[in-house]
Parts: C-alpha cells; sequence; structure tokens
C-alpha cells in the first residue's frame, strides 16, 4: 500500500489531529516521502469534499470550505431531536469517568462512538481536549447549565455512582 493511501487512511480512521513528526515515526517514512505523499493525497482532494488541513505540527482531515453550508445545514437538523438513549449513555460515561478517550467509551459501550461524540460536540455539551498525545472527552459548562448544577459533583448520587463503579472496577481486576 501506497504511503499517501496509508496517510489518508489513518487521517480518515483519526477522524483527529495527528502529530505529523508521530505520524512519520510510525509509517516509517523521510520527511520529503511524507510531503509528497500529502501532496498526492491534495491532488486527489482538489475535486471531492475532502481536504488535508496543515498546521506546523498536526494535519487532519477535513470537509472543503464549499461544502460548509451544506455540512452546516445537516450539523442543525442534527440537533433538533433529542440525544436518544446512545448519546444519553456516551454522555454518562463521559460525565462519570472524564476525561476519557474515545477507545474507553467504544471499550465499556462495546460500539464505536464516533458519530454519537461528534453529535454531543456539536450540541455544546462535550469537548475534546488533546492530552498527552491523544485525545479526551470532556463535559462542558454548557452541560452543567443544562443538568442545573454548578457542578458535576451537585448531581444526586454522584458519589453513590462514583462508589459503584470503583468497586465494579475492582471486582474486574481481581
Amino acid at each position: 500500500m501506497t504511503l499517501d493511501l496509508q496517510i489518508e487512511a489513518l487521517l480518515f480512521y483519526k477522524a483527529t489531529p495527528l502529530n505529523k513528526i508521530s505520524l512519520m515515526k510510525s509509517l516509517d517514512c523521510t520527511e520529503d516521502d511524507f510531503h509528497d505523499a500529502l501532496e498526492t493525497i491534495r491532488k486527489r482532494q482538489a475535486s471531492s469534499a475532502l481536504r488535508i488541513l496543515e498546521s506546523e505540527s498536526d494535519i487532519q482531515m477535513v470537509t472543503a470550505p464549499e461544502v460548509s453550508d451544506f455540512i452546516s445545514n445537516q450539523q442543525k437538523e442534527e440537533t433538533k431531536g433529542d440525544i436518544g438513549k446512545a448519546g444519553a449513555e456516551t454522555l454518562a460515561i463521559i460525565l462519570y469517568r472524564e476525561p476519557v478517550s474515545r477507545a474507553e467509551i467504544d471499550r465499556i459501550r462495546g460500539v464505536n462512538s464516533s458519530f454519537i461524540l461528534r453529535n454531543l460536540m456539536i450540541r455544546g455539551l462535550v469537548e475534546r481536549k488533546a492530552r498527552k498525545g491523544s485525545q479526551v472527552y470532556s463535559i462542558t459548562p454548557q452541560l452543567l447549565q443544562h443538568l442545573g448544577v454548578e457542578q458535576k459533583y451537585d448531581l444526586s448520587r454522584y458519589a453513590e455512582f462514583m462508589n459503584s463503579i470503583e468497586a465494579f472496577e475492582h471486582n474486574q481486576h481481581e
């Protein structure tokens, strides 16, 4: 498989900014080969809905500017209804386990949570942050406001739930 396809596949799969130096190391390629591969991707994507966004340290796959209105309308449609059972489940995991990685959320739920996480971020209920080379999810002040509390510890039965989670995890490791 060519380097450009490997890079493009990883950017699509991860759906988050990736550090260029780390990516070059993991793909065992030179900086010149890496930049040549990015140029190949850019040429291929010139007439597609995707683009490579590049900063000094990171690259990310994003939607093309010319489809921004279309995407914005789709996002508005997604946020009209309620978050559903999967959204509530994911939100609870983040609320009680934050900061938590997508991999950990997926492990707990047993399914891929990318779509749900994106929906919760669009609604302003969770945010994604970089931490030690990975991405983690945390709750936002808007969620606390929506729940009517000043901090998550003010939620009814918060301590009880946390004790139950800790006991469950302790029993899993024995």
